[in-house]
């Protein structure tokens, strides 16, 4: 069982509304075990939603349009469903009393044109929920299925919930479920993962389940997300497990977490587990290695404090640089340790580098030197980063938070 989502209104093409609703059913689909391929948003014009449906029904078994069953002119997705399904609109009796009926209860006049919604293509049936003035309807037309239901969000989700997907899993004939699990990476590019995961990616093409796919989340890394369809959950969860065993073997520490698990929770429940308290000092990213570690639960018991030290006179004098040159690798160790002593921590971390947008001591924007101190040990190294200012400092951020955790996995904890 395919289904397809058509969400109709002009006021979505021209971003005046975000299109969170296809976005719920899409999750609720996969959640039901239902395929779905296609999703497409078209403008409240009659000719253009018949189109749209027809291409919908050619590649889909299902299509659940969502919006345009308002009572005002521009509402006509109820027209475009009868002239796809060639026959005409009928006026429901029980639907019109129905509409009055919510009127009265609520102390409300009602509009003349609140009628329209009474009016459904010949052989529909009204979805029995009904939140609100607009009827959601189911249409069969031969072995296929048009669903229609209001674009209010609440009123949408009652009626898939109740309706729609009971429905379209009757129809299916078979119990199944769609789950996923994204493991998320630093340090690595998009294309550098494929190549890593290229034999699989070829076998799982054959296979066809699970499935494999790559997102690119700017400054949260690169996420690759596994898919897989089962008969219930506990057997996709299986299929989940068995296949993220398969690709930390090949990707290895380039995955930092699973899911929305972010760099930082990582880092934190890293120091936790281990005892371990830490200070950063920062110079090219300004502050905000320890604005996001501190936003995590339970940071308080490893993370004790940050310094800026964005003048050079500042890593010279409380932190214990050599003069001379500040980006580059000894300053950022130099850096990390003045840190650690300063603050009384068990592991000190430091950037100093290059925001842009021009150089500095002959280095290009973009350079971020990352330091490390824990014990009497000191580590450093440099990275290239892309993007204007902003996006040097938050990607200098996760890869110094990065850098860190890379540490604390080499050794275990006690």
């Amino acid at each position: 069982m395919r289904c397809e989502v058509i969400a109709v209104g002009t006021e979505l093409l021209l971003g005046q509304i975000v299109d969170s609703n296809s976005a719920w059913i899409g999750e609720q689909l996969a959640l039901a075990g239902i395929d779905s391929h296609f999703q497409t948003k078209v403008g409240d014009n009659l000719g253009r939603i018949v189109a749209c449906i027809r291409l919908a029904l050619e590649r889909s078994d299902a299509v659940i349009l969502c919006g345009g069953l308002g009572p005002t002119q521009d509402d006509i997705t109820r027209e475009a469903i009868a002239e796809v399904m060639g026959v005409p609109l009928v006026r429901s009796p029980a639907m019109a009393e129905r509409i009055r009926a919510l009127f009265a209860a609520r102390g409300r006049p009602m509009a003349a044109n609140n009628l329209r919604q009474a009016d459904i293509p010949e052989g529909a049936s009204p979805i029995p929920e009904m939140p609100g003035t607009a009827p959601g309807l189911i249409c069969t037309l031969g072995a296929k299925v048009i669903y229609a239901v209001p674009g209010v969000p609440h009123e949408m989700r009652t009626m898939v919930a109740a309706s729609v997907l009971p429905d379209l899993q009757r129809r299916a004939g078979v119990g199944a479920v769609i789950q996923s699990r994204v493991l998320r990476t630093w340090g690595h590019t998009e294309s550098g993962l494929a190549e890593l995961l290229a034999a699989r990616i070829e076998e799982l093409d054959l296979i066809g389940n699970p499935t494999l796919a790559f997102q690119a989340s700017g400054i949260e890394g690169i996420k690759v997300r596994i898919t897989a369809k089962a008969p219930d959950p506990a057997a996709a969860n299986a299929i989940l497990m068995d296949e993220e065993a398969r690709l930390r073997a090949v990707l290895g520490d380039f995955v930092f977490g699973v899911d929305d698990q972010t760099m930082e929770a990582v880092v934190v429940d890293l120091l936790n587990r281990r005892g371990l308290s830490l200070a950063v000092a920062e110079s090219v990213t300004g502050g905000l290695a320890p604005c996001r570690l501190t936003a995590v639960p339970g940071a308080g018991e490893g993370v004790r404090g940050g310094l800026v030290a964005y003048d050079s006179e500042i890593k010279f004098e409380l932190l214990g640089v050599p003069r001379g040159p500040v980006v580059t690798c000894e300053a950022a160790a130099a850096m990390a340790a003045g840190v650690r002593r300063l603050l009384g921590a068990d592991v000190g971390l430091a950037t100093t580098g290059v925001a842009g947008p021009a150089e500095q001591e002959g280095q290009p924007p973009g350079t971020v030197c990352l330091g490390l101190a824990r014990g009497e040990r000191t580590e450093a190294e440099v990275v290239r980063l892309p993007g204007d200012p902003s996006r040097v400092r938050q990607y200098g951020v996760i890869s110094v938070l990065n850098f860190l955790r890379r540490n604390l996995l080499a050794e275990p904890a006690a």
